[in-house]
């Protein structure tokens, strides 16, 4: 078991996202997300099931081109898609990366 302090935790840009993973098994990891005031990350085809929760500031998240907002304290939670997102005054949040698996028959 760990406990983490997802408001202290030092997060790098998205262009260094690998960096921001603080908890990887086979199955998930978990990373720390920060864009700053019009901050954005480009359209990307997302192949896992994923988890976003703000800890701070708002973002503009689309998904299968439906826009949603979300803010401190809200969650997404999207099956495999095509992915984007941007934020006017910037965003803090918490990434959970759930790998995709074959259901059994």
């Amino acid at each position: 078991m760990q406990v983490f302090d997802l408001k202290t935790m030092p997060a790098y840009p998205y262009e260094e996202r690998e960096k921001n993973i603080f908890y990887r098994k086979e199955e998930f990891r978990t990373r720390i997300t920060v864009l700053p005031p019009g901050g954005e990350i480009p359209e990307c085809r997302m192949e896992t099931y994923t988890i976003f929760y703000v800890t701070e500031g708002s973002a503009e998240i689309t998904v299968n081109q439906e826009k949603v907002a979300i803010a401190e304290g809200q969650c997404l939670i999207a099956e495999p898609s095509i992915f984007s997102m941007k934020t006017e005054n910037g965003v803090r949040l918490l990434g959970i990366i759930i790998k995709k698996t074959s259901s059994p028959d």
